[in-house]
């Protein structure tokens, strides 16, 4: 294998584990996440352990549309926002969303 599909790899794992491990969040229960698309504006985001905080299930794999800085500090106005929901951290990743 030629040392650029190593880095490809070694990058994707990278981020599926911190996408998929809250444990890992260095501002948990947010994980800061960005997309780059050219030609458009930097996308902001974050993942939100609404789970393990709120105990509420079904957004493991959801990207909130809000910056880390400007974030609701109450569940409904939070869960209020626009938002990208996926099935998977591997989903998330193929969307174009990365750790921030």
């Amino acid at each position: 294998m030629t040392p650029n599909v190593l880095a490809a790899r070694r990058e994707r794992a990278r981020q599926l584990a911190y996408l998929s491990t809250p444990a890992l969040w260095p501002v948990y229960p947010f994980l800061p996440v960005v997309r780059r698309t050219p030609g458009a504006d930097l996308e902001c985001g974050l993942l939100v352990d609404v789970r393990g905080v709120f105990g509420v299930c079904g957004f493991s794999a959801t990207v909130f549309r809000v910056n880390l800085l400007a974030r609701p500090a109450a569940l409904p106005a939070l869960l209020a926002l626009p938002r990208h929901v996926y099935d998977s951290a591997d989903e998330v990743y193929a969307a174009g969303w990365r750790v921030d």
